[in-house]
């Protein structure tokens, strides 16, 4: 099995070192991983500067570089120039915090394993919820590892990922996976106004995350009763309920396109 390693906390991350021991033992690994932390840029590419990429040694890895861009970034370069052989899976991860619920649209992890499924490579997103400095990110390695053999031997749904979100608690706490939908994961948006040295206005945004009533079979509501969350996230976002509803009303909305009096 062969599998491409990226992450958003950068190629230094204890959590993507972590996997890589982990995935090692079980698979040619190869890591394409950004040269800082590249945290909540979503789907974003460069496309207005170069990508400088620069080989590297991580101990367990066959081949590694380190990039000068995105997550998204590393994963299209990675798969489009940087290897020849064809990947088995794409893992993005372990980040060091959750992605949950509307987490997803802004997060670069994701956003990793989305352009991984978009490049035709089974993929996954793996977090673990904790921002302590301390996290064990042993059994999350574990854990994604027994994924990833699952995925190879059982396949995957070719425009869908995994988005894995597991508890920082010890593992003899952990009370099992559930597989869930997204739930609501909603910031207080707070921007603090300052001045730099030259009198010029900027803005340093901040706020916590605002408690939603939420959905029993939610991920945030796994994360916080002790389980694994497995969220099966597809890429098409269409609304097809909505393209059935305006068909039903074919004549009416065709009124849109007569001119008003």
């Amino acid at each position: 099995m062969r599998i491409l390693l990226t992450n958003d906390d950068g190629v230094h991350a204890r959590g993507l070192h972590t996997l890589v021991k982990e995935l090692g033992a079980m698979a040619e690994v190869y890591v394409v991983a950004p040269d800082r932390e590249r945290s909540a840029t979503g789907h974003s590419i460069t496309v207005f500067e170069p990508i400088k990429s620069v080989k590297t040694q991580i101990p367990g890895a066959k081949r590694a570089w380190i990039v000068g861009g995105t997550p998204v970034d590393c994963v299209k370069l990675a798969i489009a120039r940087l290897l020849d052989e064809k990947m088995d899976l794409v893992i993005s991860g372990i980040n060091h915090g959750p992605n949950l619920g509307t987490d997803v649209l802004y997060s670069g992890t994701v956003s990793a394993a989305a352009e991984g499924v978009l490049m035709g490579s089974p993929s996954m997103a793996v977090s673990l919820n904790s921002f302590a400095d301390d996290m064990d990110f042993e059994f999350a390695a574990r854990f994604t590892g027994r994924v990833a053999q699952y995925i190879n031997r059982v396949g995957m749904n070719a425009k869908t990922l995994l988005n894995i979100n597991i508890p920082d608690i010890p593992s003899p706490d952990i009370k099992g996976i559930r597989f869930c939908r997204l739930g609501a994961r909603n910031y207080d948006n707070l921007f603090e106004e300052r001045q730099d040295p030259r009198g010029n206005t900027y803005y340093w945004l901040g706020g916590g995350v605002v408690e939603e009533e939420q959905e029993s079979d939610s991920d945030v509501v796994a994360i916080k009763s002790g389980y694994i969350s497995v969220t099966p996230i597809h890429l098409d976002l269409t609304d097809y309920r909505l393209i059935k509803r305006f068909g039903k009303a074919y004549h009416e909305v065709n009124q849109l396109l007569k001119p008003g009096e």
